[in-house]
């Protein structure tokens, strides 16, 4: 049975990584409570301002700009496309620097475009922005691999759908605040909508500078301490428990078996980076306020310690973790799930128009924000149901799961597509369906990704979030040249999904001979 007590009081922690078994979300006093809020929070924050322009494009900025339906489409397709390179650099980035610098960076670097927002006066400007303000949607890379740091397994699932999930609903909020900033500012102000949708954008600029500052003062990069000291806080934690032995803390590939012993795969000694110490040496001070510790057997404490510890990437060694068959699973499952939200994110008002004209821009945004906004409870869900299949199936249930819901959301798309409804109840209520298994979708892979090479957290999370972008370039290159023809687009979607996924469900979820993650 649940207690709702875990949703604020300290959770127990894993002795190793100090990990936290709960999530204790509405105490942000908690450090687990507090970093769990930013994770969240930052990436509404960038959804919000990455997804700013589409509420207000197709009809007060094409106007104002004199934009076409394909440069609106261009413009679309060049915002994901740098959010697709920055999730590169990103995961990498997150496992060398840690992912709260690399949040924090990533908003500040992304705060600087939105704020020059009303320097756009041609399509060429309006792209460029685009491009820059693209730089945004890379924070969900950070968002994730700082949430699996803080979160054991049991609940890695959950809390990184709840991130996620709360951070996608920016996309949906967006729908309803830009347009209703933009009307205050005309109606209240007296600014014309010239000037008006201009000045709108600095409401997202400052709010992102204020959250990127909060989250470096305020919170830890992991549950122990300094990034750079992560090794040696799992070598001393084990020390405290009587655990003797020793472990490698760069692997000499990260797809291979950890090894054990004194010295390095290589036979050379420990490196400048990261040196390998003894467990006698340091009694470890511990942590206040990190909750109580998880009972868990000793192996398992190795395992964790051998398996599960994030280690610097080279490209000798995350090559391998890059074209494996395991990544390419989680990839194509986002490719489809967070790839089509995407592309529907920023047509779905426009399509609305179509069908229902008297809705108007408000009206269709409004109905349009509901789509996003349902991953608030929909993206959580995939977590939620992942962690629960997780002690029956183990990892192969997490993958059915992914699979599962991505042919239910093909079947939902393919439905819209071929009946393209004009009665808004049936539209309405298929379009949400799809939402449900789609966002789901996305909180699923994601509680699957911390088991997939897990030493090299960042690098898997930054392919998988990159893939959910090139699934959004691809989906909305679809879009950009069928004009207006979406519901054939979405029937598309729908059988790109399925195909896809059933192309890649006979791959093990994990490569046989991995250590931690299991």
């Amino acid at each position: 049975m649940f207690d709702p007590t875990v949703l604020w009081k300290a959770p127990e922690v894993n002795p190793v990584n100090r990990k936290a078994r709960s999530i204790p979300g509405l105490n942000p006093i908690n450090v687990y409570g507090r970093v769990f809020f930013f994770s969240w929070f930052g990436f509404l924050i960038a959804f919000w301002s990455w997804y700013a322009f589409p509420p207000l494009l197709s009809q007060t900025i094409a106007k104002d700009l004199g934009l076409s339906q394909s440069d609106v489409a261009n413009s679309n397709i060049v915002a994901l496309t740098a959010t697709l390179l920055i999730r590169l650099v990103a995961g990498p980035a997150c496992d060398r620097f840690g992912p709260r610098l690399t949040f924090a960076g990533t908003l500040l670097a992304g705060a600087i475009p939105t704020a020059l927002a009303g320097a756009v006066y041609n399509v060429e400007g309006l792209l460029a922005l685009r491009f820059f303000v693209g730089i945004l949607g890379g924070s969900f890379v950070p968002c994730q691999v700082w949430s699996t740091g803080f979160f054991d397994k049991n609940v890695v699932g959950t809390a990184n759908a709840l991130t996620g999930g709360f951070g996608n609903a920016g996309g949906g909020i967006t729908y309803f605040l830009m347009p209703a900033i933009f009307d205050s500012l005309v109606t209240e102000r007296g600014l014309t909508p010239h000037v008006a949708w201009r000045v709108t954008f600095i409401v997202p600029f400052i709010c992102i500078v204020v959250t990127a500052v909060a989250m470096l003062i305020l919170c830890p990069d992991t549950p122990t301490g300094k990034w750079s000291d992560r090794h040696l806080a799992v070598q001393q934690n084990l020390a405290s428990h009587g655990i003797s032995g020793a472990i490698v803390d760069v692997p000499g590939s990260l797809t291979d078996k950890a090894t054990t012993g004194a010295e390095s795969p290589d036979g050379s000694g420990s490196g400048n980076d990261e040196k390998k110490l003894g467990f006698e040496a340091v009694e470890p001070k511990r942590p206040v306020g990190f909750g109580h510790e998880a009972q868990i057997g000793e192996q398992a404490m190795l395992d964790t310690a051998r398996g599960e510890v994030v280690v610097k990437p080279s490209f000798r060694d995350a090559l391998p973790v890059i074209i494996s068959p395991q990544t390419l699973v989680l990839a194509g499952g986002y490719f489809c799930s967070f790839g089509a939200e995407l592309a529907i994110n920023s047509i779905l008002g426009s399509y609305y128009v179509k069908n229902f004209p008297y809705l108007m821009q408000r009206g269709s945004g409004n109905w349009a924000a509901m789509f996003g906004l349902l991953n608030v409870a929909f993206r959580p869900l995939g977590g939620v149901f992942s962690d629960l299949v997780y002690p029956r199936t183990g990892v192969w249930g997490k993958k059915f799961l992914i699979h599962f819901v991505a042919v239910m959301t093909g079947v939902f798309a393919i439905a819209i597509g071929l009946t393209d409804p004009n009665d808004q109840d049936t539209m309405f209520g298929l379009v949400a369906g799809m939402a449900f298994f789609m966002e789901a979708g996305n909180g699923a892979n994601f509680g699957l990704v911390p088991h997939v090479f897990p030493q090299s957290n960042g690098i898997v999370s930054g392919c998988t979030g990159a893939a959910g972008n090139l699934g959004g370039i691809v989906f909305a290159i679809i879009f950009r040249y069928n004009g207006k023809d979406y519901a054939k687009v979405f029937w598309i979607i729908g059988v790109m999904t399925i195909g896809i996924n059933l192309a890649l469900c006979w791959i093990k979820p994990i490569p046989k001979h991995q250590v931690g993650g299991r």
